[in-house]
């Protein structure tokens, strides 16, 4: 009877054992599904070049930078239209020339430091006059007052109508703070510091930087504004897309921000779904002067030729719609869309008339879209007797074409402004001046139009400027605009919110707004 009873008291503990080990293991499990929700997995293709919101023109990385600073003003998410986010309201002098700026009460930067309109003044001292990459966002401002902690007033030297898109832009001024910026100043305004390291007001904090392997962003519990759904962003560098996509369909990311095939993207394996919005990313051709196409006859047959109603589904399926305009599509709505002559018999007369039609196209970036274009327009021109060929540009290398002894002869790339008023558009692209006027080409009465259109606030009115100068751009052959493409995200099934920008570069997905979902 002892040894029965003993091992009936035996058995009874093994089994009272095995099931506090069930339910610890369980626990366990359990744990580890709330903490991998918290946690979102996002690969860049590209390493971030700073961290520095006032020093670098990232692209990529865009999205990480600004959960961590705020600035000002914001575009509303899927919009064009500005939202206020470190300032709550404000006003504007009816010269134009006065913006007065009201701030949201009780927000702290991620040391504890105060924020109040004297570290608004800071920063944007520190962006417009210590010679950083950034200064021309702010270069109209003379003055800049604290009438009180809760006010900033800032003065301009000229009427500017988009000066709060400028404050809105992804890369708009942002603020850091000024306790950081003073423990940490070698003599470099904190550059070097501010490269891998950040102290912002935002959502989330900048916990690990390795360069070239990952970033980490931890959730800001103390943030002023509404808590993130995710405790914790791990943002891993994998440059190859395939790598890219075989982790998304493994579960060990969670989404493929940017570049997923387009011809892919019909048929995605089960778990994964697409987000896809509206984006400032349209492609166009920049073409050389004393180019085969100064010709008008030339010109009019390339066009016929390469119209991109007739590819544009082939490359990007239902992903892109036709450029309206020499803005992007979610810009300007022109009232008499731009429009190619359709008339290929024409075109082919006209190319045999001419005799032999030779054109190099250079592609700024190797991504696949890049090509798909280029080889479905080349495609395009054989038929009407045009012969063409394309080759990537070097890194960099589009921006030195006005100085290249030997450019090529059409430059495809990417035309996306800064911010969503068409002024910054014309001035980047077309006029005399604009930085990124690739082959340097001038139309000054096109500039002079412009000029007029930039003083003007009416909407209405100033569209129809901006219209009138795109036209004359196009007719003149100095642009060819060709498709606008959306935003595509392809991410696993229940990802919701992805706060994606027309403005921001695609695949910038808003941290603050992500979440899981039914």
């Amino acid at each position: 009877m002892q040894i029965c009873a003993y091992r009936t008291e035996r058995s009874y503990k093994r089994r009272f054992g095995l099931r506090m080990l069930g339910i610890a293991l369980g626990l366990l499990v359990w744990i580890a599904t709330v903490n991998a929700q918290e946690v979102l997995r996002i690969p860049y293709v590209a390493d971030i070049g700073t961290f520095d919101p006032d020093s670098g023109f990232e692209v990529g990385g865009i999205s990480a930078i600004n959960n961590v600073y705020e600035g000002l003003v914001d575009y509303e998410p899927g919009s064009t239209r500005i939202v206020g986010l470190l300032a709550r309201s404000w006003e504007i002098s009816d010269d134009g020339l006065t913006y007065t700026f009201h701030l949201v009460d009780g927000v702290k930067f991620h040391d504890g430091t105060p924020f109040n309109a004297a570290t608004v003044i800071n920063s944007f001292e520190r962006r417009r006059d210590r010679g950083l990459n950034l200064s021309y966002f702010l270069a109209n401002v003379k003055d800049m007052r604290a009438p009180d902690d809760s006010t900033v007033v800032l003065t301009l030297s000229d009427p500017q109508p988009w000066f709060l898109d400028a404050l809105a832009s992804p890369w708009g001024p942002k603020i850091i703070s000024p306790t950081a910026l003073a423990e940490h100043d070698n003599g470099d305004f904190a550059t070097t510091w501010l490269n891998e390291h950040a102290i912002g007001t935002g959502p989330f904090k900048l916990s690990e930087f390795k360069r070239g392997q990952r970033y980490e962003l931890e959730r800001n519990d103390d943030y002023w504004g509404n808590k993130p759904f995710f405790r914790q962003i791990q943002i891993s560098v994998v440059p190859d897309i395939s790598q890219q996509i075989l982790q998304l369909q493994a579960g060990a990311i969670d989404a493929v921000p940017i570049n997923y095939p387009f011809a892919q993207l019909t048929s995605l394996p089960g778990g994964l779904e697409i987000t896809a919005a509206p984006s400032m990313i349209p492609y166009y051709l920049f073409v050389k002067p004393n180019s085969p196409l100064d010709d008008a006859e030339v010109r009019n047959a390339v066009l016929t030729a390469i119209n991109p109603a007739l590819w544009v589904k082939d490359a990007f399926g239902e992903f892109a719609s036709l450029s309206r305009s020499v803005y992007p599509n979610v810009m300007l709505d022109p009232v008499n869309p731009i429009r190619f002559p359709t008339d290929l018999e024409a075109a082919k007369a006209a190319i045999t008339k001419r005799g032999a039609v030779n054109l190099v196209i250079g592609l700024h970036s190797a991504a696949p879209s890049y090509s798909r274009i280029a080889d479905l327009m080349i495609a395009q021109l054989a038929l009407i007797g045009v012969k063409a060929t394309a080759y990537v540009l070097p890194s960099g290398a589009a921006y030195t074409l006005k100085d290249d002894p030997n450019p090529p002869d059409l430059l495809l790339t990417i035309a996306g402004p800064d911010a969503a008023h068409p002024e910054t558009q014309a001035k980047a692209f077309f006029t005399k001046d604009g930085p990124l006027n690739f082959f340097g080409r001038v139309l000054p009465e096109a500039d002079a139009i412009v000029d007029q259109a930039g003083q003007l606030t009416d909407v209405k009115e100033r569209d129809a400027l901006y219209e009138r100068a795109g036209q004359m751009y196009f007719d003149a052959g100095v642009v060819i605009p060709l498709v606008d493409v959306n935003d595509v995200v392809v991410h696993a099934k229940r990802l919701k919110d992805l706060g994606l920008r027309p403005v921001n570069p695609p695949g910038n997905i808003d941290f603050a707004t992500v979440r899981w979902g039914p």
